[in-house]
């Protein structure tokens, strides 16, 4: 199980639009938990779990580097015995002498343990990514002890799950998927795996929520629990009271790597459309529009009339891409895809990536006061989606700028001394902020020299009487924030700006 170091989980998740994985005659459990027992339930599942060992060719690490000892009382005899034996696995086992240099050993193997679990009984087992990736070598060992060497059929990094296939000359026990989205806060749940290598184990605990977003990637839709999960228990599965799998034990917040009662599952309902795709393909194919969306915050919202903050702001669309294609534009807040309420800004990846690729989909999106109709086709997400942008620099303003007071910001036009300065590209466009006052509204939104103002209010500005002139008519329109799309070094995004009482504009 992999866990941070000071509350940061160490995890990616992903969701792929293809047809649900049939259960292929896997029937679940049934059992019920009779009084306070889960010994029933555990007997029928614990076959279909299995203990997962990888085993990679790497370097020899640094002298000194290598296992953490254990923490033990002072004094404890178990103290000086793992620190004797953590000293000769450091010196290689005392064939490492004076004289050698550092040179790495290249017959070192590193292994890695984790967990995982059987959905088909023709030998197809579901894993985490991070449990196999980069592996010579993966031993799948069941319940009573059988192991087999197993082949990947196929791994995706960024939902961290694998597809591994044994052989066996029987009919292995398989457990089914269940639907995660029945899944109710406070339902009873068992973890089963491996924890530090000890073989199957069995904890029981709740689901704590749903939805959880850890950060690590544009699907996370995790569920927490406080069913005790450890590192080893990576891969393993979350079982409902059914007997079927609901999440794919995947990460832990934990500051010391031990289980704290707060770890995060991949919904079962996301992971089976992985694994589909993965025995299909060999790879992940998931949906793509090809924009750069944002938050909609409340001023944001206000600054564009709507009613409450919702959806997802469109602050870039990849000109040859599906929601170019749409006639999709910046400043678009999609408030529909495919039939779909867009609540907030991180449900759209998930939503479209599950989408069929090359389905024809309907997008309800807010435009200029009004709901707007459009009509997209769902592209393939790239290998490589990432746009890169120039770099932009702090530097001295260039001449010529004129101030935005009550904004905390300066503007000059784009000339060949800007381009300089700030390292902008010659394709650049828009109005590039020379400087930015500390405690003002654009200082703490983070705007700093060498951002570039693309668009205000949704219309391109390309001098500073053109932003000027955006700003007087927001004022007007007695709006309490002025909207306005910032391009740097990280992307384009939305930035509303707070308006106070129109003040006098002073040339720089």
């Amino acid at each position: 199980m992999r866990s941070t170091s000071r509350y940061a989980a160490l995890a990616l998740a992903g969701l792929l639009a293809v047809p649900v994985l049939p259960t292929m005659g896997v029937q679940p459990a049934q059992a019920r938990v009779a009084g306070d027992s889960f010994a029933d339930l555990a007997a029928k599942l614990l076959p279909g779990v299995v203990n997962i060992s990888s085993t990679t060719s790497g370097k020899a690490e640094r002298p000194g580097a290598g296992p953490e000892m254990p923490v033990f009382p002072p004094g404890s005899p178990f103290e000086q015995f793992f620190k004797d034996f953590l000293d000769r696995q450091r010196r290689g086992g005392g064939g490492g002498g004076q004289g050698q240099n550092d040179a790495p050993d290249q017959g070192r193997k590193m292994q890695s343990l984790g967990s995982g679990f059987v959905v088909d009984p023709s030998g197809i087992v579901i894993t985490n990514n991070h449990v196999i990736d980069g592996a010579d070598e993966i031993t799948v060992l069941l319940q009573d002890s059988t192991s087999f060497k197993a082949k990947l059929l196929g791994k995706d990094a960024r939902a961290d799950i694998a597809v591994l296939k044994i052989t066996s000359d029987k009919p292995l026990v398989a457990v089914p998927f269940g639907d995660s989205d029945k899944a109710r806060v406070g339902d009873v749940v068992l973890a089963i795996g491996n924890p530090f290598g000890l073989g199957g184990s069995v904890t029981a605990g709740i689901v704590s929520a749903r939805g959880r977003d850890i950060h690590q990637g544009p699907y996370d839709d995790y569920l927490q629990t406080d069913a005790a999960i450890n590192r080893g228990n990576s891969g393993g599965p979350l079982f409902n009271m059914d007997g079927e799998v609901i999440g794919i034990n995947t990460a832990i917040y934990s500051p010391s790597g031990g289980s704290v009662g707060i770890g995060f599952s991949i919904p079962s309902n996301l992971a089976k459309n992985v694994v589909a795709q993965l025995r299909d393909f060999g790879r992940a194919r998931r949906g793509w529009l090809g924009v750069q969306i944002q938050q909609v915050t409340p001023d944001i919202a206000e600054s564009m009339g709507l009613h409450e903050p919702s959806g997802a702001l469109v602050a870039g669309v990849t000109a040859d891409g599906p929601a170019g294609k749409a006639q999709l534009r910046g400043g678009d807040i999609i408030l529909k895809f495919n039939s779909q309420d867009v609540k907030e800004m991180k449900n759209l990846p998930r939503i479209v990536a599950e989408t069929e690729i090359g389905k024809q989909v309907p997008l309800v999106v807010w435009r200029d006061g009004k709901q707007v109709s459009l009509t997209a086709v769902v592209g393939e997400l790239p290998d490589d989606a990432k746009t890169q942008l120039a770099s932009a620099a702090p530097d001295k303003p260039a001449a010529a700028v004129t101030e935005l007071s009550g904004l905390g910001l300066k503007v000059g036009r784009i000339t060949a001394d800007a381009r300089g300065k700030f390292q902008l590209s010659a394709e650049q466009k828009g109005v590039v902020i020379t400087d930015v006052t500390n405690g003002t509204p654009a200082a703490d939104r983070g705007l700093k020299a060498g951002d570039v103002i693309v668009e205000v209010q949704q219309e391109a500005v390309s001098t500073p009487d053109d932003v000027l002139r955006r700003i007087d008519s927001v004022r007007k329109a007695n709006r309490q924030s002025v909207l306005m799309l910032v391009q740097n070094a990280d992307g384009l995004r939305w930035v509303p700006l707070s308006l106070k009482a129109d003040p006098a504009r002073k040339p720089g």
